[in-house]
């Protein structure tokens, strides 16, 4: 059904809402205070013309916005969005009863995403790279982007015709590209067995493009260089598709919140530590026993480490911390905790550090409804909470990531 609509205001994933008898109705690249039309089913609709244009819209960065499922919101202009993204992290702490001001929003600029999840397909008329249009399977090639770093979107052509030699199907498959200080490393998944030809073939390219490392289903193909990443003064392979935080600025801008917050801790836990982002930083000051599920993260941050100098002494343990936190006993013998867990968040984690004495905390999230939740722990235990720093480190997304610092005054023994 076509009709008129009044946005009322923006959705926690960019979308234009309306308020309606019974219910909202969302609209997505609407923006609060216009009037458009749109096709509507059920509570969602489709833009189909801007009647009355908000004095906030601006013309949009990228060529594909609207069509890739990339980006949900560059037709907003600055100001009005950094409010917008503060406010998802504002509005999830209220909800959990947490009165709190928010820091500015830390802004990562344009160009500088230095991790791509393309998706590439093999058809009649040739290999396709690039996204899912939004709200479909459809599959947009990517011209431009500007949230990607100009080196992987100038590689474009270069990782179309790799990902058409070791395309073994029909479907579309992932396809991770993450620019190293090194070279590319390449994952892909779900492309099909690579016979002895297409190895033999992808080694060749692999070689001549100077790609750093080729991996398909977790299996190194070939790794002409090992990719380098590099956490404060400690150089780092990571594994195969491994976690990588998507954006160096932000990654640092995070790193420098954890770090000062902890500088007083002797020794220092950090939880769900993935191949060592905050470990090896935090390492110059202090004793880290870092503590993490996935075994290849666990030993690309001990390598680190071992050929590191001047670090002082870090510790490895393997552990499902989703199902075996740390005690609060085993916490009690640090001075500091970090922790930054998937969107899922660390819930039984923070029932036992809010148990625990560990006077210093620093919560790192990519989720701010779960983030909420942790936080509630925590201070329900004691904690009180110093600052919450949302950075943008998904540009024109509804994603947004926070780092949330907390402190226990120490018990009078």
């Amino acid at each position: 059904m076509t009709a008129r609509f009044e946005i009322a205001r923006l959705g926690a994933h960019g979308d234009g809402v309306v308020d309606a008898n019974g219910g909202h109705i969302f609209i997505p690249f609407a923006l609060p205070g216009e009037t458009v039309t749109a096709a509507r089913e059920k509570d969602r609709a489709q833009l189909l013309a801007v009647i009355e244009a908000s004095p906030q819209r601006i013309e949009p960065a990228c060529r594909h916005f609207t069509e890739c499922g990339g980006c949900a919101i560059q037709h907003l202009e600055d100001r009005a969005y950094r409010d917008w993204k503060r406010g998802l992290v504002a509005h999830a702490l209220k909800a959990r009863g947490i009165e709190t001001a928010v820091g500015e929003l830390v802004a990562c600029p344009p160009h500088s995403r230095r991790r791509a999840a393309f998706t590439a397909r093999n058809t009649e008329t040739g290999m396709h790279l690039g996204y899912n249009k939004a709200f479909s399977h459809t599959l947009v090639d990517i011209e431009e982007c500007p949230v990607l770093l100009p080196a992987i979107v100038e590689a474009a052509g270069t990782l179309r015709h790799l990902a058409g030699i070791i395309s073994n199907t029909s479907k579309p498959f992932r396809f991770l590209v993450t620019a190293t200080e090194s070279g590319f490393d390449v994952a892909a998944s779900d492309c099909g067995k690579p016979t002895e030809a297409i190895r033999r073939a992808a080694t060749d390219f692999v070689i001549k493009s100077k790609i750093a490392r080729l991996s398909i289903d977790g299996e190194i193909i070939v790794e002409p260089v090992k990719p380098m990443l590099t956490f404060g003064t400690a150089t780092v392979t990571p594994p195969t598709g491994g976690f990588v935080q998507a954006v160096g600025e932000a990654e640092q801008a995070m790193a420098s919140l954890v770090t000062g917050h902890l500088r007083k801790a002797k020794k220092v836990a950090d939880l769900y530590s993935g191949s060592g982002t905050f470990s090896l930083r935090l390492a110059a000051n202090s004793e880290v026993h870092a503590v993490e599920g996935d075994a290849p993260a666990l030993a690309a941050l001990d390598r680190g480490f071992r050929f590191a100098s001047g670090l002082k002494r870090v510790t490895v343990e393997r552990r499902d911390l989703d199902r075996r936190p740390l005690t609060f006993k085993e916490l009690n013998a640090f001075d500091g905790v970090a922790f930054d867990p998937p969107r899922a968040g660390a819930e039984d984690q923070c029932k036992q550090i809010a148990r625990s004495d560990v006077p210093y905390v620093a919560a790192v999230s990519c989720n701010p409804a779960t983030l909420a939740r942790d936080l509630r722990i925590l201070i329900d235990g004691g904690y009180a909470l110093k600052s919450v720093t949302p950075i943008d480190q998904f540009l024109w997304s509804h994603h947004v990531e926070a780092v949330a610092l907390l402190e226990k005054p120490k018990k009078r023994r």
